[in-house]
């Protein structure tokens, strides 16, 4: 019955809405650059968005990271509205991981990991052996032992993004924004960070919401994919889902072409 009980709440909790969105859109002017949009990103889950340059995925994440307002409706995190919420108690619950990172010249690892429990302390507050544990912990996580004192800017570009990866941990919010965090990456360093996110999604129960390109690598490591497409959301499921010929000729207006994995047989697209 105790056990029953554990895996009934962590149900519960996981399928419970980190954000709503109710009719929210998004123009500039008279250009809608995102239309009235119903979504429900649940706890405890990867949630992809996927679609064309210009669809309206970024615009989405900055609603609901607050760098943008929503020009009609509701963005709710955990049945709050999101502009009601103070800055700091946002920032406890929420950390975001722009496309562009602001530049960290001479900046540490340390010290730019250090940055993420800044929440947490004000801006006149000190920090404590706690914070430092938890720095170095997230810097642990990460796998950047032995980094901790080089400069930011020296690292390659996998290293660079793991860096601001424990930066988002140390905040220690229930949920991180990653705007497409692996532009900037090789293959092998796309696969390593992604692999490395689903990890501590699935060993913190960390919701994660992210904008990636590549579909194969969105279906590997998501539980939940959304496309959109001239800011509309055109379709939203399960991996298995949205991996189909129709639905992917729908998102991208092209025609992809589907092969079994040889050892999972999970679907993988390419162009024909």
């Amino acid at each position: 019955m105790i056990l029953y009980a554990i895996v009934c709440c962590k149900f519960i909790q996981y399928n419970k809405p980190m954000f709503q969105l109710n009719n929210a859109a998004f123009a500039v002017s008279t250009h809608t650059i995102l239309q009235p949009t119903n979504i429900l990103f649940k706890k405890g889950v990867v949630t992809t968005l996927l679609g064309h340059n210009g669809c309206g995925k970024s615009t989405l994440m900055k609603l609901l990271s607050r760098q943008n307002l929503p020009s009609q409706g509701q963005v709710l995190l955990d049945d709050q509205e999101v502009t009601q919420l103070k800055q700091k108690d946002f920032a406890l619950k929420v950390a975001y991981l722009p496309q562009h990172p602001p530049i960290t010249e001479g900046v540490t690892v340390t010290e730019l990991v250090r940055f993420g429990r800044y929440p947490w302390k004000g801006a006149f507050g000190r920090y404590t052996d706690h914070d430092h544990s938890l720095v170095a912990q997230a810097i642990a996580k990460v796998g950047l032992e032995g980094y901790q004192e080089r400069f930011v800017a020296t690292l390659s570009g996998g290293e660079r993004q793991r860096a601001w990866v424990a930066m988002l941990l140390a905040q220690q919010s229930e949920c991180i924004l990653l705007d497409e965090p692996t532009s900037a990456l090789d293959i092998s360093h796309q696969h390593e960070l992604l692999a490395l996110i689903r990890e501590l999604n699935e060993s913190l129960g960390l919701t994660v919401i992210m904008v990636l390109h590549d579909i194969n690598m969105a279906a590997k490591f998501s539980d939940h994919l959304i496309a959109l497409h001239s800011g509309k959301v055109i379709a939203q499921g399960a991996p298995e889902d949205i991996m189909k010929v129709d639905v992917l000729k729908q998102i991208y207006g092209m025609d992809l072409a589907l092969f079994p994995h040889p050892i999972t047989g999970h679907p993988i697209s390419y162009i024909p």
